[in-house]
């Protein structure tokens, strides 16, 4: 028996069992060996025990994105999916045969209104990418309930990961409401929800016991998949890394050309440095010089204007007599 726990937060799905903190993006890739269902990358543990998977469940549940809004000082910002995978064997006429079910644990955020819920900026595109989800989900539901030729799974990662809506298994849908009149244009609208999914008409199938065989075969495409994909993300990252080179040899030659450009513009600055003082110790003799000229003047102008007033007297004494 194994589990997994995925989560999906504005729109990128998140590994809960991850032994890093920053839990890494996973993406999604179509199934081999099952058409049309799409299948994660994230990381399964083994579990012997009950008590184990709801350690694992009331643990990593702690993890969830979560924030204040006006609404619920810890509103969660995520759904998760918390799956249960539990493998049979048994032995006919010599053969073993396999036998898998899987028990998927889907928690939804509520919807909430963001003009009440006080959600701004950043918080206000989560709840976006929220409500989008749940705008997809609602199309699903409305397009197996009209039994329409195209049901948009595809919309969003929400839909990709489970096929518990696509008819072949046993699905059941909790609606929590909380029944005050100020909450009733939400409540309605989970209510709404609830009535649309009561009436998707599911088929479940029992599953069918595998040769030993067989599942091997399955793993190994499974693998062989992953194998290819694990390729390819080399052989970009490869690519990555020589234009990262590149770029990197680029930007070396324009540092040595832009250290070449600021000495030599230093070596000019010092050379106009000196130049300049040059200037302004002549510019300072000159004004010296200048000053001593106006005072020379100035002294000449006044022994003119002396000599002019005792000549204008000597005149003036010189016709008395």
């Amino acid at each position: 028996m194994r589990v997994s726990f995925l989560e999906l937060y504005n729109e990128e799905l998140f590994d809960l069992l991850s032994a890093h903190d920053d839990f890494s993006k996973l993406r999604l890739h179509e199934n081999s060996s099952k058409k049309g269902s799409y299948i994660s990358q994230g990381l399964e543990v083994l579990v012997r025990s009950k008590s184990e998977v709801y350690s694992i469940l009331e643990k990593r549940s702690k993890q969830r994105q979560t924030a204040a809004t006006l609404m619920n000082t810890h509103s969660s910002r995520s759904h998760t999916v918390f799956t249960v995978t539990v493998h049979m064997k048994d032995t006919v006429d010599g053969d073993e045969l396999m036998k898998t079910g899987e028990l998927h644990l889907v928690d939804l955020v509520g919807s909430g209104n963001i003009g009440r819920s006080g959600a701004v900026e950043k918080r206000a595109r989560q709840a976006g990418n929220i409500n989008m989800s749940f705008l997809t989900l609602g199309r699903v539901i409305t397009a197996l309930v009209e039994k329409v030729p195209h049901i948009p799974y595809r919309e969003s990662k929400l839909t990709h990961l489970q096929d518990a809506l696509r008819g072949h298994t046993k699905t059941s849908v909790i609606a929590t409401i909380f029944p005050v009149s100020i909450n009733q244009e939400e409540t309605l609208s989970t209510l709404n929800y609830a009535r649309r999914a009561k009436n998707i008409q599911n088929k479940p199938e029992i599953n069918q016991k595998l040769h030993k065989e067989e599942l091997i075969q399955e793993y190994s495409q499974e693998t062989e998949s992953l194998r290819r994909d694990l390729l390819a993300m080399r052989e970009k990252s490869g690519n990555t890394s020589s234009c990262t080179q590149r770029l990197l040899h680029a930007t070396a030659q324009e540092r040595e050309k832009q250290r070449y450009l600021v000495s030599a513009h230093a070596r000019t600055e010092e050379r106009l440095q000196v130049k300049g003082k040059a200037l302004i110790d002549t510019t300072t003799t000159a004004t010296s010089d200048l000053a001593r000229l106006h005072n020379k003047l100035d002294r000449k102008l006044s022994v003119d204007s002396q000599n002019t007033l005792i000549f204008e007297k000597f005149q003036t004494s010189y016709a008395k007599t």
